[in-house]
């Protein structure tokens, strides 16, 4: 019976020893994660994040800190030199931190009025101080390319590159490229920079290094060139050294297709009989911006039962062009005008069916088809220019071609 009674003991002992070591283990826990932002650990404080509200002004939300009229006033005359309080706009970020304690005082007020800048409004001793900060920006360099398969902007889209990429690429081939005749299976190649904020924000793109797309059948290239190192003006050539700017643009209207074309029998949507046509018609919403091809003067603005709201641009001696059933007309009679500068909205004046623009061309004041035009092309490098050109695109065509495997 002792015997039984000691082995009751041991066992006894032996659970009451496991059940203090689980214990011991379920008192075990992490460590609270620290987040830091704009140079503060956020597990310090108790942290307000809001945006600027119609009606907010700086001194209306430190207010409804427990801050007085008459302190709000010191305040600002403290930080002015640093911070213009009367700057912070509308519907942007701000972030308040308040002490942990039972006062739960104001500490600091931290304003963005951009994803790469912020303020600093530091309350924590008798008197306020401000600062400005700048957020460390990485650059990237990312490389597509391959065959499309969806328009240009889709492409970037799939490739997880802002939107306004597209229009930056199409601004540089604007006198070589008609993106809207471009195919599924053509080719392109791009190489450029991007910018990422804290090295993890993406904050967009830079620049546009190296670029080609293949468009009826043949390969457009385009690479940056700094003539003037000390003028910082960069102007994009092809592969030969052509400069990409042309007297003219291939389209008065960005992101828009071809509905009908120059002939001289073509049945009118509204007047419904066969007559000649003798422009380019290019579909577009309501209110697109209509640009003029080249740069000139206005000769004439108007309205008739046909045209619309018009207007006539003289280039030179040789050239004139005209933009058709406008919703609204931007620029007046004896106007200078630079090529891809904003002459009106697109609309449906005049015998329209739909808002487009009529975009009409003469030649020696014959009217002419614009699409069959050899236009005049823009100057070439030369000289010491071309050799260096040469030298610098020389690494980026090497890696183009390989993405395209042309």
């Amino acid at each position: 019976m002792k015997k039984v009674f000691v082995i009751i003991i041991v066992l006894f002992s032996i659970i009451s020893c496991n059940k203090s070591e689980e214990k011991v283990e379920t008192k075990i826990s992490k460590p609270k994660a620290k987040k830091v932002e704009f140079g503060f650990n956020y597990n310090d404080y108790n942290v307000v994040q809001d945006t600027i509200k119609k009606g907010d002004s700086f001194g209306s939300i430190i207010q409804s800190q427990n801050i007085g009229e008459k302190q709000v006033y010191d305040i600002v005359e403290q930080v002015k030199d640093s911070f213009n309080v009367r700057t912070i706009r509308y519907n942007k970020p701000y972030t308040i931190l308040r002490s942990k304690n039972k006062t739960n005082k104001l500490q600091v007020f931290i304003y963005q009025p951009d994803a790469l800048t912020y303020y600093v409004v530091d309350f924590r001793d008798s008197v306020a101080t401000a600062y400005k900060k700048v957020k460390p920006v990485t650059l990237k360099r990312k490389i597509i390319g391959g065959v499309l398969k969806s328009s240009l902007s889709e492409t970037l889209g799939n490739n997880s590159v802002e939107a306004a990429l597209a229009s930056r690429i199409t601004k540089v081939f604007s006198w070589s490229i008609d993106f809207f005749k471009l195919k599924k299976g053509d080719r392109y190649g791009l190489i450029f920079t991007e910018r990422f904020i804290n090295g993890k924000t993406y904050d967009g793109v830079e620049d546009l290094q190296a670029a080609f797309f293949e468009y009826k059948g043949k390969i457009v290239y385009a690479f940056p060139f700094e003539k003037d190192t000390l003028s910082g003006k960069i102007e994009y050539y092809d592969d030969e050294g052509k400069t990409l700017k042309n007297f003219f643009l291939k389209t008065p209207i960005k992101f828009s297709r071809i509905t009908s074309r120059f002939t001289m029998n073509r049945f009118h949507p509204v007047q419904h009989r066969w007559k000649a046509h003798k422009g380019t018609d290019y579909a577009a919403p309501r209110g697109t911006p209509i640009s003029t091809t080249a740069s000139g003067v206005v000769e004439q603005t108007g309205y008739t039962a046909g045209n619309g709201n018009f207007v006539k641009v003289k280039h030179n001696g040789t050239y004139s062009t005209q933009y058709l059933h406008m919703s609204k007309i931007l620029v007046r009679r004896g106007q200078r005008v630079t090529q891809g500068q904003t002459i009106g909205l697109v609309g449906s004046t005049g015998l329209a069916s739909g808002p487009h623009v009529c975009y009409r061309f003469w030649k020696n004041g014959i009217q002419v088809d614009a699409l069959r035009l050899n236009l005049p092309t823009g100057e070439s490098l030369t000289g010491n220019y071309k050799e260096r050109f040469f030298k610098e695109i020389e690494p980026l065509k090497r890696e183009l071609d390989s993405i395209g495997n042309l």
